[in-house]
């Protein structure tokens, strides 16, 4: 895959499923994690005993590419599962594939769906197709017309990279908020799938992998970052991501598109507060705005305001 991957540690955009093209490549997407504690409870989707209703989505590949689809109401109240997908790493890839291979080998009886969520529909129309193809992704695959927060009422949440709902009838049976999805979350995924359905012997995770061509012992990602090893240009960016916890989860606030211009003007002043009389935290402030401001990332004049106090900061 001829993708190029903006490295920003665990900080990319937190809207946008679709990077901007760096060098003349497309780029692999990535998606802003913050700071969520292990044991903190978190909620993503429509929860287990809750319906599920119908939303708008557009089709991105075959013969209907680019017409809207209605998925709840086409599958009928058959099992489903539904994969909302807010950004892909590379650590993520093995299992959408291995959910994908599982809905495949099930089809007669499971619909898959993978649904994407971005705020620019043109241009993830146009670059998703692609990035399904990378991941061999066969179960149908759309963007939802309502942006990156996905259907109004289903209460998405942008820290999950994935949200994957199993339902029947209509109704939620499992729920699965995944911030940091992995080979990890297959076996109980596959479990919750697979009771949905009547499968009283589904195929374990890493043979799931193996039918798909992956490895069983590759590491997350591995088979996918070696392919694009050979042909991915290097990309040097300034400044470097923070490693702490408290500026990253003010770094994500800063870059929100739909903050207002008080609202950055607030999260800059509580980083300067935070920041202030000590110069470890104050470097890595310096070089998480460098990094954002010269990706563009956030409001114009998120942008604008940010530089501004940035060339302060650095003073």
């Amino acid at each position: 895959m001829n993708d190029t991957t903006i490295e920003l540690s665990r900080i990319d955009h937190p809207v946008s499923l679709v990077c901007q093209r760096a060098a003349g490549a497309g780029v692999l997407i990535l998606a802003l994690l913050g700071s969520v504690r292990a044991d903190d409870k978190v909620f993503s989707g429509p929860q287990p005993g809750e319906r599920i209703t119908p939303f708008k989505a557009v089709e991105l590949r075959g013969e209907s590419a680019g017409k809207e689809r209605d998925i709840i109401a086409e599958n009928k109240g058959a099992p489903t599962t539904l994969v909302f997908v807010h950004g892909v790493e590379r650590s993520m890839a093995p299992l959408m594939s291995v959910l994908d291979e599982y809905g495949k080998e099930r089809k007669d009886v499971l619909k898959t769906e993978f649904v994407f969520l971005s705020a620019d529909r043109l241009s993830s129309q146009q670059r998703l197709p692609l990035v399904a193809q990378s991941l061999r992704l066969q179960a149908p695959i759309s963007l939802s017309v309502d942006g990156a927060e996905g259907p109004g009422n289903y209460g998405l949440n942008k820290e999950c990279l994935l949200t994957v709902v199993v339902a029947r009838e209509n109704k939620v049976a499992a729920n699965f908020p995944l911030v940091q999805p992995g080979m990890a979350d297959a076996p109980k995924i596959i479990a919750a799938i697979a009771k949905v359905i009547g499968d009283t012997n589904p195929p374990a995770a890493e043979t799931l992998r193996e039918r798909r061509g992956l490895g069983g012992r590759m590491e997350p990602g591995k088979a996918m970052e070696r392919r694009e090893a050979a042909s991915r240009p290097k990309v040097d960016l300034p400044g470097a991501a923070p490693t702490d916890e408290k500026l990253i989860g003010l770094l994500r606030r800063f870059i929100q598109k739909s903050n207002d211009d008080a609202t950055v003007d607030k999260v800059l002043a509580e980083v300067g507060d935070y920041v202030r009389g000590n110069e470890d935290l104050t470097k890595q402030a310096v070089g998480g705005w460098t990094r954002v401001l010269h990706l563009k990332y956030g409001t114009e004049y998120a942008q604008k305001a940010g530089q501004t106090w940035l060339e302060k900061l650095k003073k």
